[in-house]
């Protein structure tokens, strides 16, 4: 290889970098998906430590989609959602390690408290959260089901929340 080559880790991680979008990229790149017929899964999160119950909840999305894009709060929004001492994860390596996911093909932060108008940029077919949360309480739940798509709610699993976690590496 010469030094103009440049090194296959360098490429995939460029190719991670590449699924971290804004959002208005990323209303593009969803609506080429449908113009190809694909169908597009949104959640969200503040994935602060990703943990089994978030791969879960991403799993459930591609049983639904072909395509999963992932709604990111930034670091100033899980600071004013969780407290001060949060987060844990930058928003930069939060992002990259969601992207880094086979299931996940796109990520969009977003710096609102709520996603309610990145979903309704985006548009999906499918809008997913994690089963701590009641169907009539997830945003973007009623611009969704308007267009025709589906709100549901992925099973949860006890004790894998990211402040169990925390409290748990508070305990070491």
């Amino acid at each position: 290889m010469d030094d103009s080559t440049p090194s296959p880790k360098l490429n995939h991680l460029d190719y991670l970098q590449r699924k971290v979008m804004s959002a208005d990229l990323a209303r593009q790149v969803v609506y080429g998906w449908k113009m190809k017929g694909e169908r597009t899964a949104f959640t969200n999160g503040c994935f602060d430590l990703l943990h089994v119950g978030h791969l879960r909840t991403l799993a459930y999305c591609v049983d639904l989609a072909d395509k999963v894009v992932v709604g990111l709060n930034s670091d100033a929004s899980v600071k004013r959602l969780k407290g001060s001492s949060r987060p844990l994860v930058s928003q930069q390596q939060r992002a990259l390690m969601l992207a880094g996911l086979q299931y996940v093909d796109a990520v969009v932060i977003f710096d609102e408290d709520s996603p309610e108008s990145l979903i309704q940029l985006i548009d999906p077919e499918f809008l997913v959260k994690g089963g701590d949360w009641k169907e009539d309480q997830i945003a973007g739940g009623a611009h969704v089901k308007k267009r025709g798509g589906e709100v549901h709610v992925a099973p949860y699993l006890e004790g894998f929340s990211t402040t169990d976690l925390a409290g748990k590496l508070g305990e070491l």
